[in-house]
């Protein structure tokens, strides 16, 4: 945090792409993992689904099986989706980072369509997936599918930490956004003139 001229109001710094949360503090997205139905290809006992979903980032989704390794993300309904970030750790788990990562999309598992291919050099921390449909920001989306390639030193079973799924928070206008963005808690009340 940085302050202002005047030393007493702190500035919050713009968000950056290693921060999720950043973007779900300030009202840009809204975090929809919780609307879906989450399943495994395949995974350690006790290193299941929710080790994705706990926020915790010591915990880790294991798999137990051959390449490639899934993660399947069905919403209930066609879904907004603008980026998915993914959380590793290549300093803890080495073999097990994910070193090729490829993004689907699609209305089943039947008419999934690859959106992007990803190769990580030894990442450590958020990686970023913006998810784009040619010049529009986001997609439309009844499933996403998270395809592990292939890791780091050929290492088989992977480890995934953490996966966020963010959509873009539409129609949030405010009669005072002209005057710039209330990016702190404490003059996000005034945003809004009652």
């Amino acid at each position: 945090m940085t302050s202002s001229k005047d030393g007493d109001i702190p500035i919050k710094p713009p968000p950056t792409s290693d921060d999720p949360l950043a973007e779900e503090r300030l009202g840009l997205v809204r975090e929809v993992g919780a609307q879906a139905v989450w399943s495994l290809s395949s995974c350690k006992p006790g290193f299941g689904v929710e080790r994705l979903r706990d926020n915790i980032m010591d915990t880790y989704w294991q798999s137990d099986g051959q390449l490639p390794h899934l993660v399947n993300i069905q919403f209930h309904k066609r879904t907004n989706i603008s980026q998915i970030y993914i959380y590793t750790d290549y300093k803890l788990d080495e073999g097990y980072t994910p070193s090729r990562i490829s993004i689907r999309s699609g209305n089943n598992f039947n008419d999934l369509q690859e959106l992007q291919v990803l190769d990580l050099t030894e990442p450590t921390g958020w990686v970023q997936v913006l998810i784009k449909d040619g010049n529009v920001k986001s997609i439309r989306t009844f499933m996403l599918q998270i395809a592990v390639i292939s890791n780091h030193r050929k290492g088989r079973d992977t480890h995934i930490r953490q996966i966020r799924i963010h959509a873009p928070v539409e129609g949030k206008h405010y009669p005072l956004e002209p005057f710039g963005k209330f990016g702190t808690v404490a003059f996000q009340k005034f945003a809004t003139i009652r």
